[in-house]
């Protein structure tokens, strides 16, 4: 490991807005802020809201900013880039914004049901391998977790440069009949970025300047618990060579 990176794994653990569980405190059970993040952690009874593979922080930190009267946490599990997301909110003295390092497959065992507001996809890997389906973060699989501790009125916003995972996006929700609230094919094209919408992290920056389109979507899970796959045709016309894979 690096000086700097185990500079910033040191540093990580000094941090009050930074939940590093052990594996063996969620695998298979109930981390013990489960149901008890506005009374334990953030200490109000304001609206939580997540984002998913949130990288640097950059997006967390800044929907925090701009409101102040809702919580975030910010969720991966690459620490070291989650340091510069937890240490400027720490330098801001940043209330709302919160980080926690776990794989989102184990995210179950930190939300009770009803407890988060929203969630927040930005830029997630699209898994352009058709054996990899599963891992979108948009998945049924996926959508599934969601279902668990999404208030029944909450949305999942999906905010990304791959036009692929735009559409199978779009497909899942159409095969599952989920209300679609937004969807954007080039938000800055059309002027449909908003406050929160024109937030720009590193990575955004760099597909703009290559000029691929930003894609969003804003959806319900419509009160269903389980969901089903959709006949996506792109995904059997993937071409491997072409992804360089």
């Amino acid at each position: 490991m690096g000086k700097d990176k185990y500079r910033r794994f040191q540093e990580n653990l000094t941090f009050a807005n930074m939940v590093q569980p052990d594996f063996e405190e969620v695998f298979g059970k109930e981390y013990r802020l489960k149901g008890h993040w506005h009374d334990e952690f953030f200490r109000n009874p304001n609206p939580i809201i997540l984002e998913l593979g949130c990288g640097r922080g950059e997006y967390t930190v800044a929907l925090a900013e701009r409101n102040p009267d809702r919580n975030y946490i910010g969720i991966d599990i690459k620490g070291a880039r989650m340091w510069r997301g937890a240490k400027t909110a720490t330098e801001r003295g940043m209330a709302n914004a919160a980080f926690l390092r776990t794989r989102i497959e184990f995210i179950n065992s930190f939300f009770a049901s009803g407890e988060v507001d929203e969630i927040w996809i930005t830029f997630p890997d699209p898994q352009l391998k058709k054996q990899r389906v599963k891992k979108r973060l948009t998945s049924p699989q996926f959508l599934g977790y969601y279902a668990k501790f999404l208030k029944p009125e909450g949305v999942v916003h999906l905010k990304t440069d791959s036009r692929h995972l735009h559409e199978y996006t779009k497909a899942v929700i159409e095969r599952n009949a989920l209300p679609l609230l937004a969807c954007g094919d080039d938000i800055y094209g059309t002027g449909m970025a908003d406050t929160d919408l024109s937030i720009q992290t590193a990575y955004e920056r760099k597909f703009r300047e290559q000029g691929l389109p930003i894609t969003y979507l804003r959806f319900m899970l419509g009160g269903r618990s389980e969901f089903e796959a959709p006949d996506f045709e792109e995904d059997d016309n993937l071409d491997a060579s072409r992804l360089g894979e």
